[in-house]
């Protein structure tokens, strides 16, 4: 595999964490997979936009400018679709993206 496939690898992997962090961010989504009435964690939201700033950079190493933004715009829907699949079908497979280390509760 070429550096730009392992780049864009990797901005695939960063968006579906993306997504999958800022649902979790949502009350209705993290009661959905953690059955915990506390709610979400106030910087889960912040890793998800963060997850979204690395997603773009790997894009632009992996490409130049125009076709960079273009294949993260398309891994957008892509990763938002595979999330909402998830959280439909087999939400307590998003525990496995939940670092433990950040779990406190």
């Amino acid at each position: 595999m070429s550096n730009a496939g392992l780049w864009l690898l990797a901005a695939a992997a960063s968006m579906v964490l993306a997504t999958s962090w800022l649902a979790l961010s949502l009350p209705a989504h993290w009661r959905q997979v953690f059955g915990s009435e506390e709610g979400a964690p106030g910087y889960l939201r912040t890793l998800g936009w963060l997850a979204l700033a690395i997603s773009v950079r790997c894009c632009f190493k992996a490409d130049h400018p125009s076709m960079a933004v273009l294949v993260w715009f398309t891994l957008l829907p892509v990763a938002a679709v595979a999330t909402a699949i998830t959280l439909s079908y087999r939400p307590a497979l998003l525990r496995t993206i939940w670092p433990a280390f950040l779990h406190t509760r």
